[in-house]
């Protein structure tokens, strides 16, 4: 009896492994038949009085070996991620575009129409890694757009990661049949997907094109939490877009200088998102959408791509407004995802040293799937002298920037879940801070002090030392906030509208940590049943009405909402959302004046 219990148990755990690795369902058919045939031969083993522990162990050992190559054989294939959740949805009218006919798919209740993997550009593969985009072929035919393109090459963890992960961060885990796969990853992903309202018939819609954040390392346009269905049924068409990442983004090299017609390296990622403004612009308004009523989006490496943008002279009158939320590269040495080109240039030669090469011609010929595991620094935009001519901020110093106004923002624990891996104590906390700050790591420490409490509290938070609540108020303020307060800053001295919001919404979910606000904005908090209450459906719907009120006017304010004033001179209060709504205080607005400090001491030494 024992035997049994324990094989029952065992086999159980395995078919939970099975489910959080999307096995398909014919491993979980395998490993019962496995659990059967075990307890057969053991009662037949005993039966004919051959229950030797020798014998019994070798069982055990072939059973678990059958275990694992069944884990491997069936485990998960790749299947392109549909473009609606409804299955054998109705597919649209043929909707014409300069490279050919194309249909989509509705929603459930026909109220969104969806026009998934559209291609953009030609395949930046072979001859054309590591170039500028080029236009997309024409094709003959009708191309059916019902499911979303591959993500771009990237590194990513396995199911089973992504399933504990959803449990342990997002405190969710759905199961049901017929999420048995991966979504495809491929060279080939500049890809853009259209979510128009159906049944329209007034004037033509404006336009939200998102940019995805990743770090610039990953993601993926097909992410549950900034689809476009509930923000066109607002009375907008919402756009999405794939864009080269980590290596094949960013990689940067001498020759690819000298062979661009137009001297640029680094920043092939930034020049795909300006590709996809382009072709939005092209044949938007064949989906009822307004050419010259564009706004950029963008959260964390989409934010800065979104800063980035408005600082190209590429993308002058392509755009209107811009939506900003969490990350900008306007320091004058920015924290993250930019870089300077002798930088990136370094990290280039660390590529080719890596695979064993010479030339980016043949970088050029190295598998994708090798090229991607590169360990060199592939996560940052750069000055290329083409799609970036200047530092950002000396172009919003001029005034150049194309804006003509913001809604942006950040939320409560920006920093902290990029904090789990350092040990903040008393002793070592402000060591910690001068990597950021360098002199000016005493005066933070003054402002936010080693003993600051913790603001969440768990066992294994607290395991990260006492000095953990400052550590991740500090760098919440430095790698992210200050971003919008000089971002900000230079559109008040302009004059443009610019409207900052502070997200503290507490849920069941991922609460106010980064990306915290994605489901509220965009609409998909129905996505995640049990875990958002009524107080969160709540804001989630005044958040959707601010942004489409920002995107159709340049002003989120509307009928029904709270008053969001636009910051000023006189005016510097942000919009806090949660379950009260109102304006308050910037609870970082001292910390900026230290990172101030450290960062006139960077521009003075550049």
């Amino acid at each position: 009896m024992a035997f049994t219990i324990v094989a029952v148990i065992v086999t159980i755990l395995y078919l939970a492994v099975l489910e959080l690795s999307k096995n398909m369902i014919i491993g979980w058919v395998i490993g019962i038949v496995l659990l059967a045939a075990l307890i057969a031969v053991r009662f037949y083993l005993k039966k004919k009085e051959q229950n030797t522990k020798g014998k019994l162990a070798l069982c055990w050992l072939g059973f678990f070996v059958l275990l694992g190559v069944n884990l491997f054989v069936t485990s998960p294939p790749e299947k392109r991620v549909p473009a609606v959740d409804n299955k054998n949805p109705e597919v649209t009218s043929v909707v014409h575009v300069n490279e050919g006919d194309l249909t989509g798919v509705y929603n459930a209740d026909k109220s969104v129409a969806v026009y998934a993997g559209i291609p953009y550009a030609k395949p930046p593969v072979n001859e054309l890694r590591f170039k500028e985009p080029e236009d997309p072929e024409k094709w003959s035919g009708v191309k059916a757009c019902d499911e979303f393109a591959p993500m771009a090459m990237q590194s990513r963890n396995s199911s089973l990661y992504n399933s504990l992960s959803d449990i342990l961060a997002r405190h969710e885990y759905q199961m049901k049949i017929g999420d048995e796969y991966i979504e495809p990853m491929s060279e080939d992903c500049l890809y853009l997907n259209v979510f128009v309202p159906e049944g329209y018939k007034g004037e033509k819609l404006p336009v939200i094109l998102y940019i995805h954040g990743g770090s610039l390392t990953g993601g993926q346009s097909s992410y549950s939490e900034y689809r476009g269905e509930d923000l066109a049924k607002r009375g907008v068409i919402f756009v999405s877009c794939a864009y080269r990442v980590n290596v094949f983004g960013y990689y940067a090299a001498d020759d690819l200088i000298k062979e661009s017609p137009n001297g640029t390296t680094g920043d092939y990622g930034l020049l795909d998102q300006i590709q996809a403004l382009k072709w939005v612009r092209n044949n938007i308004a064949n989906f009822g959408g307004d050419p010259d009523q564009i706004t950029i989006a963008g959260e964390s490496a989409g934010s800065s791509s979104v800063n980035a943008m408005c600082a190209s002279p590429l993308t002058e009158g392509m755009f209107n407004y811009a939506i900003g939320e969490s990350s900008g590269i306007l320091a004058y040495k920015p924290y993250h995802t930019f870089r300077n080109i002798d930088e990136a240039l370094t990290e280039g030669n660390k590529v080719r040293d890596e695979m064993g090469v010479q030339t980016s011609e043949e970088l050029r010929k190295i598998p994708a799937e090798k090229l991607v595991k590169t360990t060199s620094k592939q996560n940052a935009m750069t000055v290329d002298g083409y799609a970036l001519p200047e530092m950002p901020y000396k172009t919003y110093e001029r005034g150049a920037n194309h804006e003509k106004a913001f809604l942006n923002g950040y939320n409560a624990k920006e920093a902290d879940v990029f904090l789990l891996d350092k040990k903040a104590t008393a002793e070592n906390y402000v060591e910690l801070l001068s990597t950021a700050l360098g002199d000016f790591a005493p005066k933070m420490a003054e402002l936010v002090p080693a003993n600051t409490p913790q603001r969440d509290k768990h066992v294994f938070i607290d395991a990260l030392g006492d000095a953990k609540g400052a550590l991740d108020i500090a760098y919440s303020a430095i790698w992210f906030s200050y971003s919008h307060y000089l971002w900000n800053k230079y559109l008040v001295a302009e004059g443009r509208p610019t409207y900052e919001y502070y997200f503290t919404k507490d849920n069941n979910s991922i609460n106010n940590y980064h990306a915290g606000e994605l489901p509220y904005a965009y609409g998909n908090l129905w996505r995640h049943p049990g875990l958002y209450d009524d107080s969160d459906y709540k804001l989630s719907d005044l958040m959707q009405q601010y942004w489409v009120n920002f995107v159709k006017t340049g002003n989120p304010n509307g009928p029904g909402l709270p008053e969001w004033d636009s910051l000023s001179a006189d005016q510097q209060k942000l919009l806090k959302l949660d379950s009260t709504v109102e304006m308050v205080d910037d609870p970082n607005a001292e910390l900026y004046k230290v990172i101030d400090g450290h960062q006139e001491t960077v521009k003075e030494t550049r």
